[in-house]
Parts: structure tokens; sequence; C-alpha cells
């Protein structure tokens, strides 16, 4: 049973957090655009970045502030324009977003964290963002969690937020997160931003190693369409405002703190891969029985981002062959003789055998799955298609989350910027 219980407001559930979300005119739509979330006191950062190597102004102004000092008190978000492949210009309206935060908050401008997404190729609307900092300041609030979620959303057809509470020392601790994404997405890191607030007392370093381990077993592990942002941006503060024992080395503490943390980060990356552009259903993808948990996390991304098992799970085709394909090219060696596959709870392998199974019930159970496509549905994301594989006897198991191929999402991103 979990140590923890969800509870309402997200990233402003922890104490010492308020959050705002307006409509700055970035995006052509008219729809919110910028948000910003600001701890009262100085936080602890910690961030997960996209490993590309074209990357917007706001990776790279992060990574560097975050190498330098840790201590952070506000992210600011634009959406409608990635401010990516800008140039030098680009990195010059992210230092003066900064500054526009630094001042009208009245603090020091290497406090402010910046992330960005929308078209690449695109510089911030520096006017428009001018202009809006002193709504957007005076718009922050302590139950602006659904605001924010919402201005930090560009193809995505529903928000995701997620607030969860556990004790320490006898007190409450709380960890909240918003996520954005829905197309780009594909491990390292997956294309997103997500945004974590906590109200414990941890040191630099172990805050950095929990959010690595945490990315690597959620955003890490979803997939949608192969590709990776420019953008990706993962980062979590904490400001101790919980008054609890700082949590400075590894132990019970640490480890519960950081299972909250990646329970989540889990639930976040399952709602952008439930929300993948023209998607109908999320797939769940467990493996077990690899020689370590890597090399089964490795072939439950393989199996989750293949084209062919996605749009076989569209069409509702039982078709188990793509699915052991994609296994078998994971890189990862295994006997094949000891390949089992199960979709549900149907079994098509085992110890390298095809099985027979009712392939009508099997097509019906992948209908049946497939999540309905009013917005309150979406968010369910207790009804995946589960899809499960063994590769051998070892220890190593693993997930991967996904969702299917449709039509629409080749029509989504081929009038994507027309």
């Amino acid at each position: 049973m979990a140590d923890w219980q969800q509870i309402a407001g997200g990233i402003t559930a922890p104490k010492g957090y308020k959050a705002a979300g307006i409509t700055a005119g970035l995006k052509p739509s008219g729809l919110p655009d910028l948000a910003l979330i600001v701890s009262e006191v100085d936080a602890i950062a910690a961030g997960v970045f996209t490993t590309s190597q074209v990357r917007a102004a706001c990776v790279d102004y992060c990574r560097e502030r975050l190498q330098t000092k840790s201590n952070t008190r506000a992210i600011l978000c634009n959406a409608g324009q990635a401010n990516a492949a800008t140039g030098a210009q680009g990195m010059i309206d992210a230092l003066e977003s900064a500054q526009l935060i630094s001042q009208a908050l009245n603090l020091a401008s290497d406090t402010i964290l910046l992330t960005s997404t929308g078209v690449i190729g695109q510089r911030i609307k520096m006017d428009a963002l001018r202009s809006a900092i002193p709504n957007l300041v005076s718009s922050l609030s302590e139950t602006g969690n659904d605001a924010a979620a919402k201005a930090i959303t560009t193809t995505d057809l529903v928000t995701k937020s997620i607030a969860l509470e556990t004790t320490i020392g006898d007190r409450p601790v709380r960890i909240g997160g918003i996520a954005k994404g829905s197309g780009m997405i594909h491990p390292n890191m997956a294309t997103m931003l997500a945004f974590v607030t906590c109200d414990a007392a941890v040191s630099s370093h172990l805050w950095q190693e929990m959010l690595s381990r945490a990315a690597d077993r959620s955003f890490n592990q979803i997939t949608v369409d192969g590709d990776t942002s420019t953008n990706d941006s993962l980062i979590a503060l904490a400001n101790g405002q919980s008054r609890t024992p700082a949590i400075t080395e590894p132990g019970a503490e640490a480890d519960k703190l950081e299972a909250m943390l990646t329970e989540v980060c889990i639930y976040l990356a399952k709602a952008i891969a439930r929300d993948g552009e023209g998607a109908t259903c999320l797939i769940e993808v467990q493996v077990s029985g690899a020689s370590d948990d890597e090399s089964a996390r490795k072939v439950a991304r393989t199996i989750a981002g293949s084209s062919l098992v996605k749009s076989a799970i569209f069409g509702r085709d039982p078709n188990w062959g793509r699915i052991a394909g994609a296994a078998g090219r994971a890189d990862v060696t295994f006997d094949q003789a000891e390949l089992q596959i199960k979709l549900g709870e149907f079994v098509m392998m085992q110890n390298g055998q095809p099985q027979q199974f009712d392939r009508a019930s099997a097509s019906e159970y992948l209908k049946q799955q497939a999540a309905r496509s009013s917005e309150g549905d979406r968010q369910l994301l207790d009804r995946p298609v589960i899809i499960s594989v063994s590769i051998g006897n070892g220890a190593g198991s693993g997930k991967a989350w996904g969702c299917d191929l449709s039509y629409d999402y080749v029509k989504i991103n081929a009038e994507y910027t027309t």
C-alpha cells in the first residue's frame, strides 16, 4: 500500500508556493500562454533537460544557472514560441525575461529559471511578454495551479496536475506537479515540460539524484512519436517549508521522499502519453525477466515506441508478432525460447511458442480499453492496454508508457504551423 495520499492543489499544494497563468498574447489562438511559479523562500532546485544538440535558449540558461547556483525562487514559462534555433538573440531574450521577473518580484535575476514551449525557430514575442509581466505577478495565488497548468500547454487536450502528501518526522510533506506534452514525445527526455514543487528540506545533491532517478523511471519511459524536443525540461523545487528535519543523506526518509517524487513523475508522464496527439488509448508495457532493470526498461521503451505496435493497437488488431519483433530489436540479449507475451490476460506466446487465443475477444479487449473521447475520460489513467513481456528468469523489470498511432496524428502535425 502506498505510503501517501493524493490531495488537491497541484504545484500550490506544498507550503510556500504560489502560481499564476494568464493570456499574454503569445499564442495566435488567444489562449493562456504565460505561467509563473514562485516560492516564498529560497528553494533548492534540480533539473533534467533535453539531450538534443539543438537546444532552446532557456535550456542552456537553466543548465548554467543550476551548475553554479541551486537556490531558486521562481520559474517562468512561456508557451507559443519555443525560442529554439533562434541564434544569439534567443539568449538575449531569455536573459531579458529573467530580468523582467526579477525586477517585478524584487528578486536576484540568478534565482529565476526559464522554460519555453511552442514552435521551433520562433523568438518569444517580447513586446507582449513585457506588457504582461505586471498582470502575471499580480495574479500569483496559492490556488493558482489550474491557471498555470493551462498556460503551459500547446497541443495538449487536457491539463496534467497532481499532488501527494506523506508524513516525515510526524509532519506532513507534500509534492505537487504539473506538466505539458502531447507530441514530440520520446525518451532522453520526452518532449515535455514538467514542474514539481516540494516543501521538504533536502540537500541539493540528494535532490538532484532523486530527480534524475525519478526521470529515468517516468518521463524517460514514455513515447508518443519517437521525436525528442529542443526544449524538454523537468525542474523540481524543494523549499523546506514543511519544517521537517533536513534530509541530507540516503536513508529511510530519503527513500520515502524519492518514492513519492517518482510517483508524481510517473503520474504526469502517463498523463502525457495518454494525451498523445490523436491518441485514443494509453499503452503500458511491462517487462520482466531481464538481467537488470535498465535492460527491462529498454525493451519496454522499444515496444511502446514501435510504430507497428502502436498502429495495431489503434486498429484493435492483436498482432503479437509486432510485439515480439520490437522486443527482439531492443539491443538487449535474451533467449527467444524464453519469450512470453500477453495482451491483457490473453497469452499469445509462451516459452517462445505461439499460443492459441481468441482473436475476437482480444480485439474486443483493445476496444474496451480505449478510453472514450470526452475530455473528462481522457484523464483516466487506470485503463491502459497492458502488454506484458517476459524475456527470461532475471530479476530485472521495467515499465514504459505510450499511446496508439491514429490517423489524426498525421493531420495534427501536417498542419502544425499552418
